[in-house]
């Protein structure tokens, strides 16, 4: 079973020559991916191994028009720290060079990499606090926000003003409002 280690979210066109570059620069074959999550909407793919020995497989997805994927699966062993910051500078580097939109990079490592859900009035909720009674500590809402406890202080940041620009966030307890205004530094 293939896993997700880093995915890129991006949006924008591309003609078939830049296409043709992504193609050579992530070294994968012109063969969609037949196997795993998403495969439906892959266009390329390669298998690799990396430093410790993790059976990994980069791939090259097209979801819509103009949205673009670019995932490194892992095949049960963890890549290297090393392997997944290599891939999300090339990821990063490729968004860049062809002008398409970063829209998310999960594990987000800096805030840009972080999609947060844009509320469009008062009446409507998030499904962040929506269904859940939000904990009295603020080490708790890391998961319940999608995040591992060691996420980059500045993606906690922005997980975290988003949940408290959501209605349910009024009803937070006076303890983790106290938390999470220390935490981004507004007491």
């Amino acid at each position: 079973m293939l896993w997700p280690a880093l995915r890129a979210l991006s949006h924008g066109e591309l003609s078939s020559d830049q296409i043709q570059w992504l193609i050579d620069t992530f070294g994968v074959d012109e063969a969609p991916r037949t196997e795993g999550p998403g495969a439906a909407q892959s266009i390329a793919h390669r298998s690799l191994t990396d430093n410790v020995g993790a059976r990994l497989v980069l791939d090259l997805a097209r979801t819509g028009e103009s949205g673009w994927v670019f995932t490194l699966f892992h095949q049960g062993q963890q890549p290297s720290p090393g392997t997944v910051e290599a891939h999300r500078s090339l990821f990063r580097e490729a968004i860049g060079r062809l002008g398409l939109t970063l829209v998310e990079i999960s594990p987000a490592a800096t805030a840009d990499e972080v999609l947060v859900a844009s509320v469009e009035g008062p009446e409507q909720e998030s499904a962040l606090g929506a269904h859940w009674a939000l904990p009295e500590e603020l080490n708790q809402v890391w998961s319940h926000v999608g995040l591992r406890k060691e996420a980059p202080r500045e993606v906690k940041e922005v997980k975290l003003r988003e949940l408290m620009s959501t209605p349910a966030w009024t009803t937070a307890p006076a303890s983790l409002r106290e938390q999470a205004e220390a935490f981004l530094g507004n007491v």
